[in-house]
């Protein structure tokens, strides 16, 4: 499948599979009924399902998987390793870590706080969160570019720290927190709001914009970090953008929704699969892929035990997991 073949089959895929997805749940709607809803928003009880509880739930869906995908696009690109992933690399847990924190251990403060502030608190302190533990992994796995090996091995272990202290935080928690806690651990669409798609999106148009733009970098660097510089690039500005990009992507989207495993390893692999390493594709195609299957991961958590309803990161992970040790079995050869 060629790069364009794919561009033009994702607007309508994600329009009908966007549809349909407005159409199903407790209530089950007909696409034209669905139609109807959209185009007349204070028109019956139809509209009122679409557009106060599908629609938000929908688009919060859409931006962080496209958040997803492109940050481990980045990430990717800038390791030269398909395994390296925002969450392999404790960019989700480092985040989850700061947001939990803070809701269990500072709960009062955070109420203190006005509505529009503490809307962006907890994006914000996921931000802080991630972008520490990006430093902290690329500190311990120095050299990561020349041995991408030492880089994952540095994120397993800060994975396994930051789940000791989520582990002592749910030890420390009320009964209510704990269900929060659950929520963010296990990621879930279901208390998306307007104001929190609002806010996801706001960052995916900054992100995307700046990430956009590196295209060129980041193919120079498939050739080799000396190539790279000899080409004109500056290797560690470009290692900065990457991480701050991607712990904005990470942050804003555990922020609101808790982990989404996954997304960010599978979504680049596939697409450079399809299109080849040219990052001028693999980018912007990885945005509209990684929203595709997260509204599929959605769908299939809305649907499968319903009326009940699964956890969105159980689904990406039962299908990711296998994905992971296909790719490891790729990488024998680099890992042994």
């Amino acid at each position: 499948m060629t790069a364009r073949t794919l561009a033009w089959l994702l607007p309508p895929v994600l329009l009908l599979s966007a549809l349909l997805a407005l159409s199903v749940g407790p209530s089950s709607l007909e696409l034209t009924q669905v139609w109807q809803a959209l185009w007349h928003p204070g028109d019956g009880i139809n509209a009122v399902i679409v557009w106060q509880i599908r629609l938000p739930r929908l688009m919060l869906a859409l931006c962080v998987g496209a958040l997803l995908g492109l940050s481990g696009a980045l990430v990717q690109g800038l390791f030269r390793n398909p395994l390296a992933e925002p969450g392999l690399m404790g960019v989700s847990s480092g985040a989850t870590l700061a947001v939990v924190a803070s809701l269990i251990l500072a709960p009062a403060a955070l109420a203190a706080l006005p509505a529009v502030l503490s809307t962006l608190a907890l994006p914000a302190i996921a931000f802080v969160g991630g972008l520490i533990a990006t430093q902290l992994v690329m500190l311990l796995g120095r050299d990561s570019l020349a041995s991408p090996l030492r880089l994952i091995l540095a994120g397993v272990a800060f994975n396994m720290v930051a789940a000791a202290g989520i582990g002592l935080c749910a030890y420390l928690s009320s009964n209510e927190q704990l269900r929060t806690l659950t929520f963010w651990s296990l990621g879930s669409f279901g208390a998306a709001d307007w104001r929190s798609v609002s806010l996801t999106a706001a960052v995916l148009l900054v992100v995307s914009l700046l990430a956009l733009r590196l295209y060129r970098p980041l193919n120079a660097l498939l050739l080799g970090e000396p190539e790279c510089r000899h080409l004109g690039f500056d290797v560690r500005r470009l290692k900065r953008q990457v991480v701050y990009l991607s712990a904005a992507s990470v942050g804003a989207a555990v922020a609101f929704t808790g982990i989404i495993g996954f997304i960010g390893l599978v979504v680049p692999h596939m697409v450079r699969l399809l299109v080849g390493p040219d990052h001028r594709r693999v980018l912007p195609l990885s945005l509209g892929v990684g929203a595709l299957l997260t509204l599929w991961a959605d769908w299939l958590a809305r649907t499968v035990i319903s009326p009940a309803e699964l956890p969105v990161g159980i689904i990406t992970s039962l299908l990711g997991g296998p994905f992971f040790v296909y790719l490891i079995q790729r990488q024998r050869t680099v890992l042994s």
